[in-house]
């Protein structure tokens, strides 16, 4: 019990470095409350169970190749720059009184899902971690374990996205509109500076 715990832990350890996902799962949950929030969220971790299994099943050395790189910063400028600008524009349209109308929840966890996917960050990270998890579960157990293990760093994931989407969406009930939109501009701008390093990164590869 205790090993399953250790890797609930790696998961939420995972997923609390501040990056893009975190960011504008903090802003959804202010503008559009705790649902819209938790989808985002559930996107990012659709597309990080894609990257599990693809390292599972040995396709990172199709990722890893330089073209592959190079669409995936590019395509993740594009969507982070995009979120970026559209969450300063919508930053004096924060709704207090009740949940945005705006978005369906299937934009949200679309938003969720290409934002994790086009992050080639995402792939060094799980070729990284669960690569090393990979290798030592199937050292010491077999499947089974692997599989147990692999739902415990899942199941980390699912808790933090429940965390950040709780604490977004008490802090739009909590804080006053000037200081939402403020969260909000700052959460865009985070958004549109990780895209201009994705971009710098894509340009590398390409000169």
């Amino acid at each position: 019990m205790s090993v399953f715990l250790s890797y609930v832990f790696l998961g939420l350890s995972l997923a609390a470095p501040i990056g893009p996902v975190n960011a504008a799962q903090m802003d959804k949950g202010i503008k559009s409350g705790f649902l819209h929030s938790w989808l985002l969220g559930l996107g990012a971790l659709t597309a990080d169970i894609v990257y599990m299994l693809a390292v599972y099943m040995g396709l990172v050395h199709f990722l890893e190749t330089p073209f592959m790189q190079s669409f995936l910063w590019l395509f993740g400028f594009f969507v982070l720059m995009y979120t970026g600008i559209e969450t300063i524009i919508g930053a004096g349209k924060v709704e207090l009184e009740a949940r945005g109308q705006s978005d369906s929840g299937f934009k949200s966890f679309l938003s969720g899902f290409l934002m994790s996917i086009s992050n080639p960050l995402t792939i060094l990270f799980w070729l990284g971690i669960y690569g090393s998890v990979l290798a030592k579960t199937a050292t010491e157990y077999g499947t089974e374990e692997l599989i147990l293990y692999s739902s415990a760093i899942i199941l980390g994931l699912v808790i933090w996205d429940l965390v950040m989407a709780g604490i977004s969406s008490s802090a739009r009930m909590l804080l006053t509109a000037r200081i939402l939109a403020f969260v909000s501009i700052l959460s865009g701008l985070s958004l549109i500076g990780f895209a201009i390093y994705f971009g710098a990164q894509a340009l590398k590869l390409f000169f």
